[in-house]
């Protein structure tokens, strides 16, 4: 009868849990091989046994991090109301952050240098925001402007709103899923073609 595998998928998701849990709460420094072993109560063994060291642990958490984030947001359904499926995407930016705060962290800091791919994959992330504005432009719903630009600053709009609930900096008292839906909705009415005639 073979050996039941120690060192497999779930062992893996709970170092890359528990890493992201370390860097998004106490900072790079704190994410050692040794204490993340201990945490997880497993050996730095099966550590360098799944990932190979810190570099390639820290390579996979970026990976995990952008494929869970990019995986949520690419489930949000293309229907043929553009403007609605970019508010759609933006909840799921919100929801997906709330959800996962140990991966999301990740997105953002300098920990790794991404690699050629790594950057193409972070990337990926971006295109349904990106899809979502230009089929808008294309159809005459948002004003004929760069779509990059417009989908960027829906982008900032999300990260900062985001990142001030996470870190607990929303004022008290404020309904933060309330004040988000609005600020992307007045986002979106900002960018809407009949807004820029009465301009």
């Amino acid at each position: 009868m073979p050996r039941p595998k120690t060192h497999d998928d779930a062992l893996r998701r709970r170092l890359l849990e528990r890493a992201g849990e370390l860097l998004s709460t106490e900072g790079p420094a704190a994410v050692s091989l040794r204490k993340i072993a201990t945490d997880v109560n497993t050996s730095t063994t099966a550590v360098y046994s799944l990932f190979g060291g810190k570099p390639a642990l820290l390579e996979a958490l970026y990976d995990e991090a952008f494929t869970r984030f990019g995986r949520n947001l690419a489930a949000v359904p293309v229907t043929d109301d553009p403007a609605e499926d970019l508010l759609r995407i933006g909840l799921a930016y919100r929801r997906s952050a709330l959800e996962d705060p140990q991966f999301y962290s990740v997105l953002y800091s300098k920990v790794v240098a991404p690699t050629k791919e790594m950057s193409r994959a972070a990337g990926r992330t971006f295109a349904p925001v990106i899809n979502a504005v230009r089929r808008a432009v294309e159809q005459g719903v948002y004003l004929a402007e760069d779509p990059e630009q417009i989908a960027m600053s829906m982008w900032g709009i999300a990260h900062g709103l985001v990142s001030l609930e996470l870190n607990g900096n929303l004022p008290p008292g404020v309904d933060a899923a309330a004040t988000y839906e609005l600020a992307l909705r007045a986002h979106g009415r900002g960018w809407r073609a009949e807004a820029g005639k009465t301009l």
